[in-house]
């Protein structure tokens, strides 16, 4: 493996547990909450057959097949595999990368890729990917393409209070470079504009995309506030905001995640 690769299947397997993420706070109960709305309004009627290629230990592979879906997960991290393995249901899941996708043409009635994106650094790398998770779709069934924003982590410091110094340099370096520095609480990773996630998804001919902001543009309101005592009422209008502001393209990238979607040619 490259050291890249290396170095995020250690941070996955040893550093972080991607398990729980997605009910630890409010920006992720957002982004859940969001992202299954998302993929419930993109996805053909079940029983339909979807690829959900870094879906890690499996939470919306598990939502999915309760919908009555056929899911197949890829990730990247063993140990994802093995928790998506192991959970209930048991999820049919395989160690693979998106770049280079071990499907036939068209094998699929539709496509995730919900987190290998924001992992590649390299813009070839990331239409690869894209390209890869289009090619294993039939002609016509939805794709989702999930980034992270330019300027999430800046926004996330600052409504959690832990924005200082090294902080206000490091948004001042995002601003013109995507690239996480590893070390420093992340593993390899890039921070889309909207702008550059577009051409990438057009480069790899994703065909009819429409762009999501996730978790919308209060969700910072619901993280300063969740210790406080109208903490639900904040994380309420947070999600109400989120949905009725979801393609305003203007606020997209006020959003922790980016979703694009679109469909194969």
């Amino acid at each position: 493996m490259s050291e890249p690769t290396t170095e995020i299947v250690t941070y996955y397997e040893d550093r972080y547990s991607e398990a729980e993420r997605l009910d630890r706070r409010p920006q992720a109960r957002l982004e859940r909450i969001r992202t299954l709305e998302l993929l419930r309004d993109l996805l053909p009627a079940g029983p339909a057959r979807v690829l959900d290629v870094g879906g890690g230990p499996g939470a919306y592979a598990r939502e999915l097949m309760a919908d009555g879906h056929r899911v197949r997960l890829i990730d990247l991290v063993p140990a994802h595999v093995a928790q998506a393995r192991a959970g209930t249901p048991a999820i049919d899941a395989a160690v693979g990368d998106a770049r280079d996708l071990a499907e036939p043409d068209a094998a699929w009635d539709a496509t995730l890729l919900l987190g290998p994106v924001y992992h590649l650094q390299e813009r070839a790398d990331r239409v690869r990917a894209i390209r890869e998770a289009i090619r294993v779709t039939r002609p016509g069934g939805p794709v989702a393409v999930a980034a992270i924003s330019r300027f999430a982590g800046p926004i996330d410091f600052a409504a959690t209070a832990r924005f200082d110094d090294r902080m206000l340099a490091e948004s001042r370096r995002l601003v013109t470079d995507g690239n996480n520095i590893v070390g420093g609480g992340f593993t390899h990773a890039y921070f889309h504009r909207v702008p550059e996630l577009l051409d990438e998804c057009a480069e790899a001919g994703l065909a009819g995309v429409t762009l999501h902001g996730v978790e919308g543009p209060a969700w910072p309101a619901a993280e300063a506030a969740v210790h406080g005592p109208a903490a639900e009422v904040v994380f309420d209008a947070a999600l109400q905001l989120a949905r009725l502001y979801s393609t305003e393209r203007d606020l997209a990238a006020v959003s922790c995640h980016l979703l694009v979607t679109g469909t194969a040619r």
